[in-house]
């Protein structure tokens, strides 16, 4: 047998401590501190000893863990809004919500817009069942212009904690000041998770209240420091009421109603 190269054996160790990784994140979620070794291994499917190699304590595992989920933190907050197509303004708002937001929308005419793709190609003589289908592509639509950016994000990092839960173990170990961490590991990580998250959501915040009106009103911008810490807090009830739905296994199709109960 030909031996691995050092490419080969690399894309393998990345391989394997992405897979370790997730699994933890999978059994944070339900044991939270009481995590142990062995239980990451079972739920990766892999042997005690193979998890031991890479992670000795669950110490090294969860600062790994968190690090990792922080490197993509901030992708929910690029385009938020830009991102989303325009629905019918008489789809109800509910709907809006409830909807994934990465399926592309559909015109009235049953055409794809610019761009875009439906996954499955209609036949030009399909007749009604091209404008049913259209219909049907709307209701399942990402939410419409008409919301808020606030709104958007918020239901964006929802759906986004229910399909990576390592970003929402993230989020939670942040409004927990990282306590699970030593001090001299959960500070610089403290600092990183308030520049990358807490800044631009305090900036994306102040665009939401520009657009609700608060700038014409004569409200004087909030200080920084007041910035933070509404965006702390959103994060934290986002958190909190995410947390019940990530159990469940149902937060992606919660999202909508979570933005709605916390009138993003």
């Amino acid at each position: 047998m030909t031996p691995r190269t050092k490419e080969q054996n690399e894309e393998i160790r990345l391989r394997r401590l992405a897979q370790i990784r997730k699994a933890a994140a999978d059994v944070f979620l339900n044991k939270g501190p009481l995590l142990e070794i062995r239980d990451v291994a079972a739920q990766a499917g892999l042997g005690y000893g193979t998890v031991y190699h890479y992670y000795s304590n669950k110490g090294d595992l969860l600062h790994d863990l968190l690090w990792d989920a922080l490197e993509r933190a901030g992708e929910w907050l690029e385009a938020p809004l830009e991102a989303l197509p325009k629905i019918p303004s008489e789809v109800p708002l509910e709907a809006q919500l409830k909807a994934p937001l990465e399926v592309p929308c559909a015109s009235a005419s049953g055409k794809a817009p610019d761009g875009g793709h439906f996954g499955l190609a209609a036949d030009a003589d399909t007749g009604n069942s091209a404008a049913a289908d259209s219909r049907s592509g709307s209701r399942e639509t990402a939410a419409a212009a008409e919301l808020g950016p606030v709104a958007v994000a918020g239901v964006r990092l929802l759906q986004l904690w229910a399909e990576d839960p390592a970003l929402y173990l993230l989020h939670k170990q942040a409004g927990e000041g990282f306590a699970s961490l030593p001090e001299a590991r959960s500070a610089p990580l403290s600092a990183a998770f308030r520049r990358e998250v807490l800044a631009p959501l305090a900036a994306l915040l102040e665009t939401g209240r520009a657009a609700d009106g608060a700038a014409a009103s004569g409200e004087n911008a909030a200080e920084p420091p007041y910035r933070l810490q509404r965006a702390e807090m959103l994060l934290a009830a986002l958190v909190g009421c995410a947390s019940l739905s990530l159990r469940r296994g149902k937060l992606h199709e919660e999202a909508g109603d979570i933005a709605r109960f916390l009138k993003l």
